[in-house]
């Protein structure tokens, strides 16, 4: 692959959930190395974005592709996908009780490389990248996700990434639920891990986690499609004017 094909290109997707059609036509490039912020109102289709390139069977592409490294992943199962190197972060994870984080960072580990990792190994990985994040060893005992606070929860989903090493990250509004000390420390995570072999979308209603990830694009989102597109300015200007702002913006242009 060579750095004139995007790593993730969108064209033209539209989707459907049940009977309803949420994305209308969005297409979107990123170049490997990229960190790219998508904001947007409740309901605008950020998260339908993130759940349809992962791949959740509920989301179904009714028009368009998906191309990851060149390749049509559209109809890729989510699994099919991760191991290629795509990465989610949830905005709500899921607890598993029963499982302890110990096991369950292993076992994912297993099936997106294909084969084992020795124990020693895996725990010298782990031990740094959880000092990394602030993460106490007696978080590895505890069953994932159950009764974590928000910011246990979004530390995990960072730690996961961190262990699993993707090329493209997709960030379901980490931010959520985070107080500012937690938010500074899951942003300097994500700071580590960003540069040539990293790309990340970083999904989030609020300007404010991109005080601490500086992305080099901002797209809006507005009913379903991809309206306004620009720098880090962009993000500024939403944050002052609000995503009325948006919807002036496109009636100004549609005079």
């Amino acid at each position: 692959m060579t750095q004139k094909e995007p790593l993730l290109s969108v064209k033209d997707l539209y989707v459907r959930v049940e009977d309803k059609e949420i994305l209308k036509g969005v297409s979107l490039n990123i170049y490997p190395g990229e960190v790219h912020a998508l904001m947007g109102r409740n309901g605008s289709g950020k998260s339908t974005l993130s759940y349809t390139l992962m791949g959740h069977p509920r989301y179904s592409v009714t028009r368009g592709e998906i191309l990851y490294k060149g390749q049509d992943v559209t109809a890729m199962s989510p699994d099919e996908r991760a191991r290629l190197g795509i990465y989610l972060a949830f905005q709500y994870p899921v607890a598993i009780p029963g499982v302890s984080v110990s096991n369950f960072l292993r076992a994912s580990l297993k099936a997106i490389r294909g084969k084992d990792v020795p124990v020693k190994e895996f725990r010298k990985v782990l031990k740094l990248e959880m000092q990394k994040l602030g993460i106490g060893d007696d978080f590895l005992s505890r069953y994932v996700n159950d009764g974590f606070s928000g910011g246990e929860k979004k530390r995990l989903e960072i730690l996961q990434m961190a262990l699993f090493k993707p090329q493209l990250a997709v960030l379901d509004e980490t931010d959520s639920g985070l107080d500012i000390d937690a938010l500074k420390t899951v942003a300097e995570g994500i700071n580590s891990m960003t540069g040539p072999d990293l790309a990340v979308l970083l999904i989030t209603h609020y300007q404010r986690i991109l005080n601490y990830i500086k992305p080099q694009f901002v797209h809006v989102m507005h009913e379903g499609q991809i309206v306004l597109s620009g720098g880090s300015e962009l993000a500024h200007q939403l944050e002052a004017h609000g995503y009325d702002w948006v919807t002036r913006e496109l009636a100004t242009a549609q005079t």
